[in-house]
């Protein structure tokens, strides 16, 4: 099973930028589609954004447009690249594999259809 590993939160103002890795160990990236989700004090998890093991993304609604997931598979490695942040951004941020090796089409946005979560990465926006 492959293990997730994620850096790069940090404390930033609104209209800041981040850049948060998601670093695989154990099996390749290649073979994964890769979702990042978060969770808000109080709040369920939600999706963010998700890559396909294609290179397909998929974005929520509240970040589409200011989120960009990638994929470095040589580096074993997705990023996600956060501009003009929000405080309702503010949360830990986590990745996780599709449970689905080849999945065709774009990739899920169900928590259920990931696994091996990381530990996650602080993300802290403020006004």
């Amino acid at each position: 099973q492959v293990q997730l590993v994620e850096s790069g939160g940090g404390l930033v103002q609104a209209g800041g930028s981040l850049r948060l890795s998601c670093a695989a160990s154990g099996r390749t990236l290649s073979n994964y589609g890769l979702g990042w989700f978060r969770q808000a004090p109080g709040k369920e998890r939600e999706f963010v954004a998700a890559i396909s093991w294609s290179g397909m993304t998929y974005y929520a609604d509240s970040v589409l447009g200011r989120f960009t997931i990638s994929r470095d598979n040589a580096k074993n490695t997705v990023y996600l690249q956060m501009i003009s942040l929000k405080p309702e951004d503010t949360g830990v941020y986590y990745c996780a594999a599709d449970k689905l090796l080849y999945r065709p089409g774009l990739p899920p946005a169900a928590r259920n259809d990931y696994h091996s979560w990381g530990q996650g990465t602080q993300v802290t926006v403020s006004s």
